[in-house]
């Protein structure tokens, strides 16, 4: 979200925005645009409905709030909706929230799916100028004539590709219908899919070039374990390793818990994102680890998503993902803002025989690694 490694003139496409916004630009370290931002930020400024693909980590949040934001400081009115964006979890549409209040004194607003609809709809007694939610909520808030969405400059569907899955593609349709028919819309997304295609079909498309960040920045290593051997291959991977700060993943939510009960009966300090937790218990734990007061975090893939947490050294995949998607996403947790970062998985046959083939597909570099004597080494032949 926060890179600067484009060098495409002095400011580039940050060139036509406000002394406000560049200054607050500035105060969180951001001085030059990314080569997506680049691209984007003009067109969106144009008012043109768009959606565009960029690597994880390449800067797609404020590539579309910048131009909006810019847009709204210029606005003498203050109290009426303008922005709202849609995004597939909590923990994304969090971060979002957080990432625009950086950049505005506008009143922002997050509401959430699950969160108690009594304090949601005093907050918009407060009239937020840019609400951030998911799809279910914010039709329901809609529905009840709660959020006016009359006058919004643009709609954006952040993880549209997600957005748009079985589960949840009605929510995001109905989303979509409940605008005026020359809305602004935006998607983006760092995998696009056919159905992210043909639900913007009348939008402009913007594919960036690959940066190559998952094989140029990302360090890939395979741990082969039987399955019941993982979570004890884990804590000796972890001993071993002593990672700055590290994410896992499991694509079981009831493996979330498992991880975190055995880990932490062996004294190492963790927190996890369990599915049953309520969303006060979830942004603890994230916020716990993104403040560093705890290096480890597990999760399932709710949290493979858009998460930007500065820092992560380490990605640990329990297991691999059904589809091939969720492993860029995954790995792309690491190696952000031009650093670099290690992904390991720990998997039993099967699974290796998967990692081969990402190899392929994704053009990668895998390094087999095993735990010998408290130490990781290269396996003996």
């Amino acid at each position: 979200m926060f890179m600067s490694s484009d060098n495409t003139g002095k400011q580039g496409a940050f060139s036509n925005l406000s002394q406000t916004i560049l200054k607050k630009l500035e105060e969180n370290g951001i001085t030059q645009p990314t080569k997506v931002q680049n691209e984007v930020i003009p067109q969106i400024a144009e008012g043109k409905s768009l959606i565009f693909q960029s690597e994880t980590g390449t800067g797609k949040t404020y590539a579309y709030l910048l131009p909006l934001i810019d847009k709204l400081e210029k606005d003498s009115d203050t109290t009426t909706l303008r922005i709202l964006v849609c995004a597939p979890t909590f923990e994304l549409a969090s971060q979002i929230n957080t990432a625009a209040k950086k950049i505005t004194e506008r009143k922002t607003a997050l509401f959430i799916g699950g969160a108690p609809l009594k304090r949601q709809l005093e907050t918009l007694k407060e009239k937020p100028q840019i609400v951030i939610g998911t799809a279910a909520r914010l039709v329901e808030l809609i529905r009840l004539k709660k959020l006016k969405v009359n006058d919004i400059y643009a709609l954006i569907f952040d993880e549209c590709d997600r957005l748009l899955k079985k589960e949840s593609y009605e929510d995001t349709d109905n989303l979509r219908n409940c605008v005026a028919k020359n809305c602004q819309i935006i998607g983006c997304s760092a995998t696009l899919n056919k159905a992210s295609r043909i639900f913007f079909a009348d939008a402009e498309q913007k594919i960036m070039p690959e940066e190559f960040i998952l094989s140029k920045s990302i360090t890939h290593w395979a741990i082969y374990a039987e399955n019941r051997e993982k979570i004890d291959f884990l804590r000796k991977f972890l001993a071993a390793e002593n990672p700055g700060k590290a994410l896992i993943f499991t694509s079981r939510s009831d493996q979330v818990e498992n991880i975190y009960k055995k880990l932490t009966y062996k004294h190492v300090d963790c927190m996890a994102l369990f599915a049953k937790a309520d969303k006060q218990m979830r942004k603890a734990a994230i916020d716990k680890f993104r403040s560093g007061k705890c290096r480890i975090l597990i999760t399932s893939d709710l949290g493979a998503r858009g998460l930007d947490i500065p820092d992560i050294t380490h990605i640990i995949q329990m297991d691999l993902p059904e589809e091939d998607d969720f492993f860029i996403h995954r790995s792309g947790r690491t190696a952000r803002a031009g650093k670099r970062g290690i992904n390991v998985v720990i998997g039993d046959e099967v699974e290796m025989r998967h990692y081969a083939a990402l190899e392929k597909k994704f053009g990668l570099t895998v390094y087999p690694k095993q735990i010998r004597n408290g130490k990781i080494s290269e396996p003996i032949v």
